[in-house]
């Protein structure tokens, strides 16, 4: 892996068509490709933003992340999905991708930068406290329809 790393946002369907097999990696549930291109397409119309990092042509890694203001945080950057493909991990990119995406929010302006991540999930929480993150709550979920309704 070169040193230099590149960022690049993924605006149209065919780079995010491109980018599914590393999103399917964090994101078991997505059914196809075409799926996943469908989806990023609806969550732009909330500030869904999908930055990619590259060593030279290959896509190591992704981050979604959405523009929010809220009572809690005021002005923030929520990250929705951060994944390194399984085979580039511990080469630095997760991290690199993570600061890329926090200096979009503090160059926005935020007064906070927000994720969550699973309970089951060690090694992402300790990659994240590694990176300077701090839990400070729980994220509570009651499914309201299917999983099959829900992927529809």
């Amino acid at each position: 892996m070169n040193t230099l790393l590149t960022f690049k946002f993924l605006e149209t369907p065919g780079a995010v068509h491109a980018a599914y097999p590393v999103m399917k990696e964090l994101r078991p549930h997505l059914a196809s490709a075409e799926a996943f291109v469908e989806q990023v397409e609806a969550q732009r119309k909330a500030s869904y933003r999908l930055l990619g990092v590259f060593d030279g042509e290959r896509l190591l890694g992704l981050a979604g992340y959405r523009h929010m203001t809220n009572l809690l945080y005021g002005h923030f950057v929520y990250v929705d999905d951060l994944v390194v493909a399984a085979d580039n991990k511990r080469g630095g990119a997760g991290s690199q991708l993570l600061n890329e995406v926090r200096a979009i929010a503090r160059e926005a302006g935020c007064a906070h930068f927000v994720l969550d991540t699973g309970l089951h999930m060690a090694l992402a929480q300790r990659f994240y406290f590694r990176n300077g993150l701090l839990a400070k709550g729980m994220h509570f979920v009651e499914p309201l329809t299917t999983s099959h309704e829900a992927t529809r």
